[in-house]
């Protein structure tokens, strides 16, 4: 757990799919994840039972929010329910997103990851 000011240099990294690493400093009930993703990596799709919400700092990100598919710009605020399917993928470049989860996700906070499965290969 962490308070008052963090140093993200100091927060280890996971990476929980290929070209996205994170960090998240947490305190007892509540998570920050500062997420940077390369260009073209995926967060594919998944639910978690928390609560999400993120906005989008830099990059573009094609979002999908249960039913709903958007290319996001910077500044772009979202909020994902508990259990909700979600995915993002950076596209035209890389792109760096702040989430806020409540509670704080075990796994991260672990640093591992139990709800985004694989990545598939493209056949290439």
């Amino acid at each position: 757990m962490q308070t008052g000011f963090i140093d993200l240099d100091r927060i280890p990294a996971i990476e929980p799919v290929p070209g996205c690493r994170l960090r998240t400093p947490h305190a007892n009930s509540l998570m920050l994840s500062y997420l940077e993703m390369d260009d073209g990596a995926e967060v594919p799709l998944h639910s978690h039972p928390h609560e999400q919400g993120g906005v989008l700092l830099k990059g573009t990100l094609q979002l999908t929010i249960g039913d709903e598919t958007r290319v996001v710009q910077p500044g772009s605020l979202f909020l994902i329910p508990s259990g909700v399917p979600h995915r993002a993928v950076a596209i035209n470049g890389p792109a760096v997103v702040l989430d806020v989860f409540s509670p704080i996700r075990e796994d991260y906070a672990d640093l591992a990851n139990r709800y985004i499965p694989p990545v598939e290969p493209t056949p290439g």
